[in-house]
């Protein structure tokens, strides 16, 4: 009985010790996804990451990042290995198990086009019965499901979606004209920056179709409320103080209003 409680009292004294020393450490994940993040030398970059390391030496948090495919770098918030994921649109089903930060930045979802089509997309009609390629499953995979969902109630012929879960790979589908795909629909930031990093000469950008924000998510079940507080309360100050725009500028790249 006596050994039972000797071990007991050393492993949770054990606990004691570990949590003091990881109470203020946060760990983000992200997937590639430039502009917006990205990784150069083995370590994760762009504008939100560098807001996020803003907002952590102000606070006073120990902040690690993780670049990882998508569904992983999910998977682990969900399961408890990361505290939080970003850049995030808001949904209703992930406002079920994260918290939110306040918008970081304005960003908007819009139609890509081959040169030689004349698209200036201004209302869902323009697009009847387009093949459309995205990225996904995604939160961009679930705005253009909701598109030809509208379409449909509409009496409009709706789209057909191509679902794609290599972005770059979409956009090269898009740039060949022997393969049947009309449209992609993207961020414009992320299919601009691909369109240039691919060098690709085929692609334009037909219009915007909604403006969003983007976030960051914190896991709600493995991550203490307060510690979220106080980092969103950082991140308030850095938008009032102009250093959130000043950060997103050097990106060109607009700080989303606060809510």
């Amino acid at each position: 009985m006596y050994k039972i409680a000797s071990i007991l009292s050393i492993i949770t004294m054990a606990a004691v010790s570990v949590i003091p020393a990881q109470a203020n450490t946060l760990i983000f994940n992200t997937q590639d996804f430039p502009p917006f993040n990205y990784e150069i030398n083995n370590v994760v970059e762009g504008p939100a990451a560098e807001v996020i390391r803003s907002v952590c030496d102000m606070q006073g948090f120990n902040c690690k990042f993780n670049l990882l495919p998508w569904r992983r770098a999910q998977n682990e918030v969900k399961n408890g290995n990361a505290n939080a994921m970003f850049v995030i649109g808001w949904n209703k089903a992930r406002a079920e198990w994260l918290y939110y930060s306040p918008p970081l930045m304005q960003t908007e979802y819009g139609f890509f086009v081959r040169n030689n089509n004349n698209l200036n997309y201004l209302d869902t009609k323009d697009i009847a019965g387009y093949k459309i390629g995205v990225f996904g499953p995604s939160n961009t995979s679930n705005s253009l499901n909701k598109i030809k969902e509208s379409m449909a109630s509409k009496g409009i012929k709706p789209i057909d979606i191509k679902m794609v879960s290599d972005d770059v790979n979409i956009f090269k589908m898009l740039d060949d004209p022997n393969r049947n795909l009309k449209g992609v629909y993207s961020n414009k930031d992320v299919g601009l920056a691909i369109i240039n990093q691919v060098k690709l000469k085929n692609i334009r950008y037909a219009g915007a179709q909604k403006k969003l924000k983007y976030f960051i998510g914190f896991s709600k079940q493995y991550t203490d409320k307060k510690l979220v507080d106080k980092f969103n309360e950082g991140l308030t100050k850095l938008h009032k103080s102009g250093k959130l725009q000043e950060i997103l500028s050097k990106f060109h790249m607009e700080a989303a209003s606060l809510e």
